[in-house]
């Protein structure tokens, strides 16, 4: 067995899309007593020994699927494939999410599941070792979908379906399809690419040399996706489990304060007509009782207090809005709402987490004000770790919904905040042009431009290398990207900008604009 390769593959595999990674915590998981009826339909499901499934469990965001997809792979962990064996019968995990950069993309996925399935079951690991020294290249992102499935999902299953002929199925568990998703939203190539992974993956369940697998996909129930499990080829494998209005919304919250309760001793224990208050305001959202109990039990204010707030709540909710009354209602407690839901916004809208005290440097003095201080009121919503240098996620999905449009928020405050993509790119400007305020650089490059002007206007692109020569190569970014402005402005008559650098100030003015750099 080659070392080396086992290595690379341990490397390329996304530890934080396993199931019961770090990356994620706190773990999302079934209360006790909840689900109980759905848990065992899948479990069921999970056992049928006759043909390979993909079940699929669907619904909208909020609802409890990734706590059930959790659940259900920890279950399947505890369950070994032979009696006195240390295989078990869970062969892989993938959480995608849209917050992580390897999670959102379909290009890791097979080198994380056969790195999984491989450590389950080390007599493989000499056969996945050599399919890599035979082609390396498989463990590159941008390698054929194809090409990894028949090389890093097909073969090494096939090599152990004499092995587990007499085993109960093998288990994929393959949480969030819908969070593998492309930076732009006009951009659909993720939909596609999310397609071709549902078609791969029944085409190697229908493989008749296979041990029997099934793969438990949870998903929101987005259009694309229904069609991707509605054709001809992938129909006869789904297992169709739609997820809707669920009935436990008082023994959840029940359970969620028999839980605070065993952490405040002296909290006393709501009424019955309060608990029925409280799950009436959830709603049919696994995901709102789940933020109601993080904000009374924040560990910082009165949960008497904060049980009050929650059960202020109207319950003449329109179904779907739950959260989002709720979201509002949080950005309410804080000193400054409009620059909470800033910078929720932001955190939100970034491709990859940042710190806070990354957060504070790219938003700048004005908007990136007090950012630790703001966060901490936010804590039922974003996930604030005690070490400031460890990134901060959003808590839910449904978070980036909510402040995705100002539309969705019923506070007039923040119906004028500037939409966080546009935010983020004023304070990257803002960084780049930062370094040269104390340098001649920059108005050295206007100077030029300014004597070359009239060149660049009468001659065609081929002489604009040289009509820029006097760049000095390779050129710094910003006066790269001043140069660019410049032009941009010189060839488009409808915008016009201007940069000053007065008094130890930046601010780039475009047409009736000014925005501080």
């Amino acid at each position: 067995m080659s070392e080396g390769t086992w290595e690379k593959l341990a490397q390329v595999a996304v530890k934080g899309a396993q199931h019961d990674s770090r990356e994620h915590q706190p773990h999302p998981k079934c209360l006790e007593g909840t689900r109980v009826a759905l848990l065992n339909y899948i479990y069921e499901s999970l056992d049928r020994p006759g043909k390979s499934q993909l079940i699929w469990l669907h619904g909208t965001a909020g609802v409890g699927k990734s706590a059930v997809a959790f659940t259900v792979a920890e279950r399947m962990r505890g369950l070994k494939v032979k009696e006195g064996s240390k295989e078990k019968r869970l062969a892989g995990t993938f959480f995608f999410s849209r917050k992580h950069t390897k999670r959102r993309t379909t290009g890791y996925f097979f080198a994380t599941l056969v790195y999984q399935l491989a450590r389950n079951f080390p007599s493989i690991r000499e056969d996945v070792n050599r399919i890599i020294l035979d082609n390396p290249a498989l463990l590159d992102h941008d390698t054929s979908l194809r090409d990894q499935m028949e090389a890093l999902f097909l073969q090494p299953l096939q090599r152990l379906q004499l092995r587990l002929r007499e085993c109960p199925p093998l288990t994929f568990v393959i949480d969030a399809l819908d969070e593998c998703a492309s930076e732009s939203p006009e951009d659909d190539t993720s939909e596609s690419e999310l397609t071709d992974l549902i078609s791969l993956l029944g085409e190697a369940l229908r493989e008749p040399n296979l041990p029997i697998t099934h793969i438990l996909l949870t998903s929101r129930s987005e259009e694309y996706i229904h069609k991707a499990m509605q054709t001809e080829e992938i129909r006869p494998l789904v297992c169709e489990i739609p997820v809707r209005t669920s009935g436990d919304g008082v023994a959840a919250t029940i359970s969620l304060f028999r839980e605070l309760g065993t952490r405040h001793p002296d909290f006393p224990q709501p009424s019955t007509d309060e608990l029925a208050r409280l799950a009436s305001r959830a709603g049919r959202r696994f995901i709102v009782a789940s933020t109601m109990m993080k904000f009374i039990d924040d560990r910082h204010n009165d949960p008497r207090d904060r049980l009050q707030l929650m059960l202020e709540l109207t319950s003449e909710l329109l179904p779907g809005t739950e959260v989002y009354k709720l979201y509002d209602r949080i950005l309410s407690t804080c000193t400054d709402p409009t620059l909470a839901y800033l910078h929720l916004s932001v955190i939100a809208a970034l491709a990859d987490p940042l710190p806070m005290a990354q957060i504070s440097k790219l938003l700048g003095p004005g908007e990136g004000r007090d950012v630790e201080s703001v966060l901490v009121q936010l804590r039922s919503v974003i996930d604030v770790l005690i070490d400031s240098n460890l990134p901060v996620n959003i808590y839910h999905s449904s978070v980036r919904d909510y402040v995705s449009h100002h539309s969705n928020s019923s506070l007039c405050q923040v119906h004028n905040i500037a939409p966080p993509h546009s935010l983020l790119a004023l304070s990257c400007l803002r960084l780049m042009v930062h370094d040269l305020l104390e340098s001649t650089a920059l108005l050295d490059a206007f100077s030029e431009l300014t004597k070359h002007s009239q060149a660049i206007g009468s001659h065609g692109p081929q002489n604009l290398k040289h009509t820029l020569d006097f760049i000095v190569q390779p050129p710094e970014p910003l006066q790269m990207l001043i140069g660019l402005l410049w032009l941009w402005g010189h060839r488009n008559s409808e915008l016009q900008f201007w940069l000053d650098t007065r008094d130890g100030q930046a601010w780039l003015q475009t047409n009736a604009q000014i925005h501080w750099l």
